[in-house]
């Protein structure tokens, strides 16, 4: 057998031949090559991929709002689905007070491991830094997803004399700050409401803020005040109970849940509130853990039987992802910083 030689160029660029000794360094070098190459190819396939984040411990949950109310009923069954998808125990923790200031701040100066999370309802996130100090501020937080966008509504007694907005404006044409109405809080989107539509119907009504919806709905109940400026979701149990009726509602159309009740627009009043609800972290929690979170938020939303205790609770699902989250809350703190340079609400 032939064995082919093989050119180089030596040092003094003379041409000189490889022989057989070379060819077979050469040849080892390659097999060597190769094997090492496969080697490292079959290691690199046999190596497990990164592990998605895990909680290893019982998760936290801060509401900013008293037990009882709409976003604390959110946020209970919430959590018993996130309990299932994580795999560890999740603690609801009420830290109602300041128009929800006490729980947000709570929230941003939490530990960002991944174990500490809170609802985040708006306007309240975005409109209490805008008219005071806080001790946190929308950057403070890193939203995970939004789960609920719920309108805001007139509730009243069933035998109310108020059968419609134009009754109310009527009573408190004929007495002004004689009609009092009820809310969540200074700079709540149930406030922010009702200030936009004295501004448009030209009257003044008596505003008593409370610390949460549970609150509002016994001060109505009450017969503490005349009027409970809250979410569809927060009165239409006792709606139904026939404790309470809506004379409107703020959503873009009408609701499912009192399709009999008309907006503030087919009023005559251009009044469109709510609030959405959602779930978020303190600002630096790690990419993989806010990834895992978010998923678990979206499989929960996505869940056949959570969507049916939702609609049991009347509960507007919206889900946003981290990133539309963020998008929408940035435009809303705009929105209020204007309406804040225009119509300050502050009393």
């Amino acid at each position: 057998m032939r064995l082919q030689h093989l050119h180089r160029i030596d040092e003094k660029g003379r041409r000189t031949t490889a022989g057989p000794s070379h060819i077979g360094n050469h040849r080892m070098t390659t097999r060597r090559s190769l094997l090492t190459f496969a080697a490292t190819g079959a290691a690199t396939l046999a190596r497990p991929a990164r592990a998605e984040w895990q909680p290893d411990r019982p998760l936290s949950m801060i509401v900013a709002f008293a037990a009882g109310g709409g976003t604390d009923l959110a946020a209970r069954t919430l959590a018993r689905f996130l309990e299932r998808d994580l795999g560890q125990p999740m603690v609801v923790v009420n830290r109602p007070g300041a128009g929800g200031e006490i729980g947000f701040a709570e929230l941003a100066r939490a530990r960002p491991d991944g174990l500490t999370i809170g609802f985040i309802n708006t306007p309240h996130i975005v409109t209490l830094p805008v008219e005071r100090r806080t001790r946190f501020k929308l950057d403070d937080f890193t939203p995970i997803a939004n789960i609920v966008d719920d309108p805001g509504a007139f509730y009243v007694l069933t035998d109310s004399p108020f059968r419609s907005l134009g009754d109310v404006i009527a009573a408190a044409k004929a007495k002004p700050d004689s009609v009092t109405y009820g809310t969540t809080g200074i700079g709540s989107d149930d406030h922010l409401a009702v200030l936009a539509f004295e501004r448009q119907a030209g009257v003044k009504l008596l505003h008593v803020p409370y610390s949460g919806s549970s609150q509002v709905k016994q001060a109505l109940l009450g017969r503490q005040i005349a009027i409970a400026s809250m979410n569809v979701a927060e009165g239409v149990h006792e709606s139904r109970q026939g404790l309470m009726r809506m004379v409107g509602q703020m959503g873009e159309r009408r609701t499912e849940v009192a399709p009999d009740a008309p907006t503030f627009r087919e009023a005559g009043f251009d009044v469109v509130e709510g609030s959405m609800r959602g779930m978020a972290a303190p600002a630096g929690v790690p990419p993989d853990a806010l990834a895992r979170l978010s998923l678990a938020v979206r499989r929960t939303v996505d869940n056949p039987e959570f969507q049916a205790l939702a609609a049991q609770q009347m509960l507007p699902l919206r889900f946003l992802g981290p990133e539309a989250y963020l998008a929408e809350l940035q435009a809303l703190r705009s929105r209020y910083e204007k309406l804040w340079a225009e119509h300050p609400w502050r009393e």
